[in-house]
């Protein structure tokens, strides 16, 4: 059993035990649920709609080589700049390089999930630049020194005693504030870093071929002030996020409003197509996109896996597992957790040592109902475990432990011979481990049905 599968499982069984853990992420899925089963009530044709944007992801990344050059033209035209990236260290140098043209000490950033994925904060800060977070999600995490928990509601897993509480610890503030005070006192805290950093970093919802222009959306518009005071614009996103024309946001933006928090549409809806122009107020002085493959192409040239690819980061996927509402988000270790993580970490990184996410999957079919671009995700989760086997990644034991079991089961005489104690003892050494002790395991009747249906005649 590899370190990573061991440590996942060792927490999974450390956080399903944590009933006071599981109460406050069960109450905030819940809450997320309901508001996503109301959000899908407002679209006349639902399915026609996932459909349809699952079409148009197809299209995207058939053609992801045309569209991104075409992006690539029409935004470099206005005068924005754009990096290509291979992996998360040529992204995070061309992040230092920037900071260090410019000089830069501090930086303010909006949420961005690629940014978890490259390790970009720590490599900043190693380099004695300052990176400050913005969303008050984000923020929290940053002031806690936790990475973000769910894909969209970072601090989840914290009730507002926890953050009022964080709150009185970090930044000196009265203890036991309410909700709305301390939303105040992170704003009051955050104005002074907006107007004193250097670089602004955001992440993309969307890449717009046609317009060369990229859609950030988000609920509290510091993704707005990271762009608005700072002088320089860093937007860092997967090639994956691509859209071939700013029409298809009236399909995308409602879906993900709808299919993330239950809105009609998100408060906040920005499209970049480059820095400051001549007859505009206020923007930054300069704009560069980063385009970051890492692992990307990779998957794109897998037929059965590509699929994963269409993910516009809504999080329903999460709020609907079973297994995510028991071991919550931290439990994965990786940027990306529940389903679209399971499937897509192992994929991007490295399936010997990640198999074990797709293997975290009650395979009920959930998160592939709730998915706004149907992407068939229980379904990938088998095609990972298929590539582990196929590519040997399964041990020794476990091999031995199956050949024996198929051998077993299709064998009558076998099946028979061995009596109800022989197949609990055998079934209690072979799984015993992997069951957990939280749960008891099936117990074999003494006799067969075979047996018993030959002692009647």
């Amino acid at each position: 059993m590899g370190i990573k599968q061991d440590t996942f499982l060792r927490e999974s069984r450390r956080k399903a035990s944590d009933m006071d853990h599981r109460r406050k992420i069960n109450f905030s899925l819940s809450q997320s649920h309901k508001a996503f089963r109301e959000g899908q009530l407002r679209f006349s044709n639902v399915e026609a709609a996932r459909q349809q944007a699952k079409n148009v992801k197809w299209k995207a990344l058939e053609n992801l080589d045309k569209y991104l050059e075409e992006f690539e033209k029409n935004f470099t035209l206005r005068g924005g700049k754009v990096i290509w990236a291979q992996n998360a260290q040529e992204a995070r140098e061309a992040v230092l390089k920037i900071c260090r043209d410019k000089q830069a000490k501090k930086i303010v950033k909006s949420k961005s999930m690629v940014t978890e994925e490259i390790h970009l904060n720590k490599f900043l800060e190693d380099n004695l630049i300052e990176v400050i977070e913005t969303d008050l999600g984000e923020y929290i995490q940053q002031l806690a020194d936790e990475p973000p928990y769910h894909i969209v509601a970072p601090a989840m897993h914290k009730s507002r005693e926890d953050v009022a509480q964080l709150f009185h610890e970090k930044l000196n503030v009265e203890a036991g504030l309410p909700p709305e005070q301390l939303t105040l006192v992170a704003r009051e805290k955050l104005r002074e870093e907006y107007r004193e950093a250097e670089i602004g970093i955001t992440g993309v919802n969307f890449i717009l071929a046609d317009i060369g222009g990229v859609a950030v959306t988000e609920n509290e518009g510091n993704a707005r002030l990271s762009t608005s005071f700072p002088q320089t614009h860093i937007a860092i996103t997967g090639i994956e996020k691509l859209l071939p024309s700013v029409d298809d946001l009236d399909l995308f933006w409602p879906l993900l409003a709808a299919f993330g928090s239950g809105q009609n549409i998100t408060v906040y809806n920005t499209i970049f197509t480059g820095p400051k122009q001549k007859n505009e107020p206020d923007g930054p002085q300069e704009m560069i996109v980063i385009l970051l493959d890492n692992g990307r192409t990779k998957v794109l040239a897998d037929p059965e896996a590509r699929e994963i690819l269409y993910c516009i980061r809504c999080g329903s996927c999460l709020n609907v597992c079973p297994v995510y509402q028991n071991i919550g988000g931290h439990t994965y270790a990786t940027p990306y957790s529940g389903p679209i993580g399971a499937v897509l970490t192992p994929l991007l990184e490295d399936l010997g040592q990640y198999k074990h996410l797709s293997y975290a999957s009650s395979l009920c079919g959930s998160c592939t109902d709730a998915c706004p671009v149907r992407i068939n995700l229980h379904k990938l989760l088998l095609d990972n475990r298929h590539k582990a086997v196929v590519e040997n990644y399964s041990s020794r034991s476990e091999k031995f432990g199956w050949y024996a079991w198929r051998k077993a089961s299709l064998s009558r005489t076998i099946m028979n011979m061995a009596g109800g104690n022989m197949k609990n003892f055998v079934i209690s050494k072979l799984f015993g481990k992997l069951w957990g002790d939280d749960r008891e395991l099936p117990v074999f009747a003494p006799k067969s049905f075979s047996q018993l249906w030959k002692e009647r005649d």
